[in-house]
């Protein structure tokens, strides 16, 4: 389980981190608290413009890869690189999604059939196509998590198709928890609210929305992205040895805060300057 200091048992440990794209990504945040707590982290991005500017930043001591999700032969390619580079994962963090926002807007059925196959490749698929390429690498009793959202059954109209797309992603974790149940590896989410990062901000109209979920979020502040990670963290390590299938919802209790007081009477007394 590691040294005293160790409490979650990471130390020495061996992680990839899928789906960096810069410093406030989700996939950065768990790679540095992977570092701190010893464990030696490898890192895909999407391409090689991204390695060169990434490469020197990240933290965890271990390479990075080139990885599109897009490209099958890029997947098949990064398993026998992981294999040769690292020998054997003790788990791997799936930070990775996309969605076509450049038409703005629009009813989800009107959504094109290009965009919402694209984005269950790479925001869903990918994860099941990771697990496939690195069951080689993955040791007994590893850990496989993703990073899903809070809820999917909320018709927000500016995540349109990606809240199904990720529904499947969730559905997905049972399956593969069976898959590999033999050998004990176990596959979970982390079911996040809204955050403050660069992919998100792609999203039209999030950042209303992100500043609505302040308000009604119990504490009366945004989830931060360290908290997902945090989370993410405990799901990769041993600590969590019974969950597995599961979708943790981390939201800062945003799901229960829709009647607060102040959101009701700003919406029913808007002209009401002490609303």
């Amino acid at each position: 389980m590691g040294t005293s200091g160790d409490v979650l048992g990471l130390e020495g440990r061996t992680f990839l981190v899928c789906g960096v794209a810069n410093k406030k990504s989700v996939g950065f945040h768990v790679g540095k608290r992977l570092a701190e707590a010893g464990a030696r982290v490898a890192y895909t991005v999407r391409s090689e413009a991204r390695r060169d500017q990434l490469a020197a930043k990240l933290p965890g001591g271990g390479p990075v890869f080139v990885c599109d999700v897009e490209d099958e032969a890029q997947l098949e390619d990064l398993g026998a690189k992981v294999a040769s580079e690292l020998g054997e994962l003790h788990g791997f963090v799936h930070s990775i999604a996309f969605a076509n926002y450049e038409e703005g807007l629009k009813p989800f059925h009107e959504t094109r059939r290009q965009d919402f196959l694209q984005a269950v490749q790479i925001s869903c698929f990918s994860f099941t196509e990771l697990a496939r390429v690195l069951a080689p690498t993955l040791v007994d009793g590893a850990s496989c998590t993703t990073i899903s959202i809070s809820t999917t059954r909320m018709a927000s109209e500016n995540y349109g198709y990606m809240a199904p797309v990720k529904a499947a992603l969730d559905s997905s974790i049972a399956f593969l928890a069976k898959s590999f149940a033999a050998r004990g590896v176990r596959f979970n989410a982390v079911k996040a609210g809204l955050l403050k990062t660069s992919s998100s901000a792609g999203i039209p109209g999030y950042l209303e929305n992100y500043l609505f979920a302040e308000k009604a979020i119990l504490r009366k502040r945004g989830l931060e992205t360290r908290e997902v990670a945090d989370t993410a963290l405990f799901l990769l390590s041993p600590m969590s040895s019974g969950i597995n299938g599961q979708g943790l919802v981390v939201d800062a209790g945003m799901e229960l805060n829709y009647f607060d007081r102040e959101l009701v009477s700003r919406a029913t007394r808007p002209d009401d300057p002490e609303a």
